[in-house]
């Protein structure tokens, strides 16, 4: 992560906004983080202490884009991403005891806990993730229990694909283990000792799994793939990171075409959950985990995600073809798990990888028909996208976009589209225009902006 220093007392716009240019945010998006840094900075007045002698600590943590790798990171396969420069600006002040209070500047949503090892975080709260992260930093760094008055800011959208829950847990992590000097731990290094390694770990938190010398404290069958911290924690501005999962590795660092940057439309549309709290788009991970299940029933092999199973031997994916087809079930999944396992062949194992080359070349038209493929694949094998999220992406293309996908969990999300800089004010006027003639329930909820692919996540002071 970036770390700048001597940015002052958070009170200077101009000044943090000539600090934050150094880590390749865009001038527009400096400016507004600079602002949001004192909103966060100011609303901490409420909770301030005339006991209080330790400066204020702040981050800035960035939303994502996925551009390839539709549900692949938690099947061990790869994916194609960026940060945003939306995202989250905390700013927090220590405390002497192990209460935690966040606040969200904005709306003025506030959550108090404490830094409990055995805390159960309920999950309805809009805190939840950064709940788990703290529970899970309390067990893993025992008398680390020094908590934070924390204050936010965010212009991420939620539930729309863009890495909202992840970041906002992140960044309270990265706070406490900058409150309670985890850095200066030799458990922190032995376990979390790269960027990547943070990611790994965060992965596994939020999915109570173990990670290095830290016990799970959940279900261990559960892979966790990692994609949102990886790209929230390891992005580099500029570019278009491919990272390959379990564990995590920073494989490419591709350069974002001279002259493009990203639109992105939120589309408005998320899916209903069911009485057992899940919703259709949870569809593709579940079926993942019943092909991993057949496979090591069939084969006595434990690989440890579906990757692993598919590269165990040259005839794998034909044999796992054969598992299925041979599979005796009467609730007709068959057909859907063949499907899911074409789409993970076709997205992680031709798509991303002709992508990636035709994009280190800087061939936007082979890179344009490719990710054109991926959203047909999303829509024909994944079943989950919406007549939105398909509008959105074919939009796109007519209106030039050089390349255009969905991308989030599915059922709703978001899509974005590589454009010229100097058109894409037009062509973002032009695609929200036409999305809410076509969709005007959606016009409300839906949001469009443009981003360059930015930095990962900083310490600001």
């Amino acid at each position: 992560m970036t770390e700048l220093s001597h940015l002052g007392d958070l009170t200077d716009p101009d000044g943090l906004a000539q600090q934050l240019a150094a880590t390749g945010l865009s001038g527009d998006a400096c400016e507004l983080k600079a602002r949001w840094l004192i909103k966060a900075r100011t609303a901490l007045a409420v909770v301030e202490r005339p006991d209080r002698v330790e400066p204020p600590v702040a981050f800035f943590v960035p939303g994502r884009l996925e551009l390839l790798g539709k549900h692949t990171d938690y099947a061990g396969g790869r994916t194609m991403v960026a940060a945003v420069e939306r995202g989250f600006c905390f700013v927090a002040l220590p405390r002497n005891d192990s209460q935690i209070f966040v606040l969200d500047a904005v709306n003025g949503q506030a959550v108090r806990f404490g830094v409990d090892p055995e805390w159960s975080p309920p999950a309805d709260s809009w805190a939840e993730g950064p709940m788990t992260v703290v529970r899970r930093m309390a067990r893993d760094f025992p008398g680390a229990t020094r908590g934070a008055d924390i204050a936010m800011v965010s212009d991420l959208v939620p539930d729309s694909g863009l890495g909202a829950s992840a970041a906002m847990a992140i960044g309270v992590f990265l706070i406490l283990s900058e409150v309670n000097r985890l850095s200066a731990r030799d458990d922190y290094w032995h376990n979390l000792g790269g960027k990547t390694d943070l990611a790994g770990y965060l992965s596994a938190v939020l999915r109570s799994r173990a990670f290095g010398d830290f016990a799970a404290d959940g279900d261990e069958t559960v892979f966790c793939g990692g994609e949102d911290q990886a790209a929230i924690l390891c992005a580099e501005p500029g570019h278009i990171a491919r990272f390959g999962y379990g564990p995590i590795e920073l494989e490419k660092l591709l350069p974002m075409p001279p002259g493009y940057l990203f639109a992105v439309a939120a589309s408005g549309a998320s899916p209903e959950c069911g009485e057992d709290g899940l919703t259709p788009a949870d569809l593709p991970e579940r079926s993942v985990r019943k092909l991993l299940e057949l496979w090591r029933q069939a084969t006595g092999r434990d690989d440890p995600h579906l990757a692993a199973a598919l590269g165990s031997a040259p005839d794998a994916v034909d044999r796992l073809r054969a598992i299925v087809a041979a599979w005796d079930d009467s609730l007709c999944g068959r057909e859907s798990l063949l499907a899911r396992l074409e789409h993970f062949e076709l997205e992680g194992g031709a798509l991303l990888p002709e992508a990636s080359a035709a994009l280190a070349v800087g061939d936007l038209r082979t890179f344009g028909r490719l990710v054109d493929r991926s959203q047909q694949a999303a829509e024909r094998l994944l079943g989950n996208q919406t007549p939105e999220t398909v509008f959105l992406a074919a939009h796109a293309r007519r209106l030039g976009g050089a390349a255009a996908t969905s991308f989030g969990r599915g059922f709703g999300g978001s899509v974005w589209a590589m454009v010229e800089t100097d058109h894409a004010a037009d062509f973002l006027d032009a695609w929200s225009d036409a999305y809410r003639i076509e969709y005007p329930e959606m016009a409300d909820r839906a949001v469009f902006f443009h981003t360059a692919a930015g930095p990962a996540a900083f310490r600001v002071s």
